[in-house]
């Protein structure tokens, strides 16, 4: 199962001079220098981007990333981005795949491209002294990462202090000669020059680029393995969904007054890896503590994945629900609030839905399958 993913309920905010928060997702100018946008021009359906670069490249700029099962993530696709508008005509941009990758790199503004099929998992010793051995071949002007928890930012931040490298670490905002941080939990900016290693905080940079890279796979050979892996990163010790806060929670499943075997719906949320939430109602009967309310007088969550089972679907709960981007209702009645706001209904009994989603579920998993749709 994968671990239950978790959004970020402290965005970074300024403080206006009335004392209100603003969230500021971005900026059209900065003080010293004009903040890197792509101009996206007005092409026809189908037609091809520009290159960037075309002539010979008399300098690069270096992303490094690690994919997941031939993916590059969000986060690593914004920082190649990144990479591309801040390289010049005379400037290419290459990409270091720590796995393999099944992407069309070019489209994300790569010109060259180094991929280690066979360096799937995570090794932070061995990779801090490959990416060293690739920054002193290739010596970029800057590098580029994704400021994840790991493991891009954790090898970023090796190599920086290894070799002695200037960093920025949680990057905003990207200009030609500056980085932009926040500072004093998210009330002010911090802004310095350039520095080597860059390390970007989600959604810092637009990745609707107006040209597209050479995409060119370079022939590379990793040097003998003369450095033995003292550890290896063995993941993360996974927190249960229940005990995240809703607020943090990407997959929510919620009970309501219609759902009275509680076991079942425990063992549903066990089997999911959701977070538990729950009704006025529900919470109201003792069946639920006050920190599982939903509602405008509970909590109030964005998760990716909302099911609430036997919730008639009051105003206040629908109001706690606004931000969730896929809602699923299972209810008796047809008519009732919340299948009207739901993506997709299920009218049928809860429990017996509870009990059938479990039994799929556990056999999928013996099975090593998907659960039959």
């Amino acid at each position: 199962m994968n671990p239950p993913r978790r959004i970020n309920p402290r965005r970074p905010f300024i403080v206006t001079g009335q004392g209100r928060r603003r969230y500021t997702l971005g900026q059209t100018a900065v003080a010293g220098g004009e903040m890197i946008q792509a101009v996206i021009p007005a092409v026809g359906p189908g037609a091809a981007k520009p290159l960037r670069l075309t002539g010979e490249a008399q300098r690069c700029i270096m992303t490094v990333t690690h994919s997941e099962r031939g993916v590059l993530s969000l986060e690593a696709q914004q920082a190649v981005a990144a990479a591309a508008l801040l390289a010049d005509a005379h400037c290419a941009v290459l990409l270091i795949v720590f796995g393999p990758l099944n992407e069309d790199t070019a489209l994300l503004g790569a010109d060259q491209l180094i991929v280690m099929p066979d360096a799937d998992v995570y090794e932070p010793d061995v990779n801090t002294h490959i990416l060293g051995g690739l920054i002193e071949q290739f010596a970029p002007t800057h590098i580029v990462m994704a400021d994840n928890d790991l493991p891009d930012g954790d090898l970023g931040r090796r190599v920086a202090a290894q070799y002695t490298l200037g960093i920025a670490t949680h990057v905003v905002e990207l200009t030609a000669n500056a980085v932009t941080v926040y500072q004093q939990q998210g009330a002010v900016y911090a802004r310095q020059p350039l520095p080597r290693v860059i390390l970007l905080d989600h959604d810092c940079v637009d990745m609707r680029l107006p040209f597209s890279g050479q995409g060119k796979e370079m022939t590379w050979t990793r040097p003998a393995a003369d450095l033995t892996p003292r550890y290896r990163d063995r993941g993360t010790t996974t927190v249960p969904a229940q005990h995240l806060s809703l607020e943090e929670a990407d997959f929510i499943i919620s009970a309501g007054n219609g759902v009275q075997d509680l076991n079942g719906f425990h063992a549903l949320a066990d089997a999911f890896g959701a977070a538990i939430g729950a009704s006025r109602v529900a919470v109201d009967d003792g069946r639920f503590t006050r920190d599982q309310q939903v509602g405008a007088t509970g909590k109030t969550v964005a998760s990716s994945v909302y099911i609430a089972l036997g919730i008639s679907g009051a105003v206040q709960h629908l109001q706690g629900i606004k931000d969730c981007r896929h809602v699923i209702a299972v209810n008796i009645d047809a008519s009732a609030p919340m299948v009207k706001r739901a993506d997709f209904s299920v009218i049928d009994d809860t429990q017996a839905l509870a009990r059938a989603l479990c039994d799929e579920i556990h056999l999928a998993r013996h099975q090593h399958t998907e659960p039959r749709p």
